[in-house]
């Protein structure tokens, strides 16, 4: 394996998982998959280049947003919670969230749903820490409104 080919394959084993997870949060689970694939595609297909950037990961995830948005063929996203250790949530929630503004949902599967810092969701959506604050808090808002939840509940 060459040098190159030992980089990428780092870089996609501590990416992929991460890359899929924003995904879903963007188009859903279903598609999330190969959207993820396609940017790591492209990717490896100019990894020279990639690999200088700043920022590969978000640049990656901006790359798949692209490439799976022409696939997407419901209105919204069919959002599924995280699968792993999830607690049951309220039966409105899912849809709920499908409502959110992209970067509304994204924020708060992220930050909510898989535990991403507020830095680690601003690097890969290429905004501020307080950008993401500010798309978490009104996607929470937004959220306790539809549901009907008050925050001293």
């Amino acid at each position: 394996m060459t040098a190159a080919e030992e980089e990428f394959s780092a870089f996609v084993r501590a990416s992929e998982l991460r890359l899929r997870q924003a995904l879903a949060a963007r188009f859903g689970p279903d598609l999330a998959h190969d959207a993820a694939a396609e940017g790591l595609v492209h990717a490896w297909l100019h990894w020279d280049r990639v690999r200088t950037m700043e920022n590969p990961i978000g640049y990656v995830y901006a790359v798949a947003r692209s490439r799976g948005r022409s696939r997407r063929k419901a209105p919204r996203p069919d959002v599924a919670a995280p699968d792993r250790g999830m607690p049951d949530v309220e039966p409105g929630l899912l849809s709920a969230l499908g409502d959110l503004s992209e970067r509304q949902r994204v924020a708060v599967l992220l930050v909510h749903g898989w535990g991403w810092t507020h830095q680690e969701v601003a690097e890969l959506m290429g905004v501020s820490a307080s950008t993401v604050r500010n798309h978490l808090s009104r996607g929470l808002d937004s959220l306790r409104s539809r549901l009907g939840v008050r925050v001293d509940d």
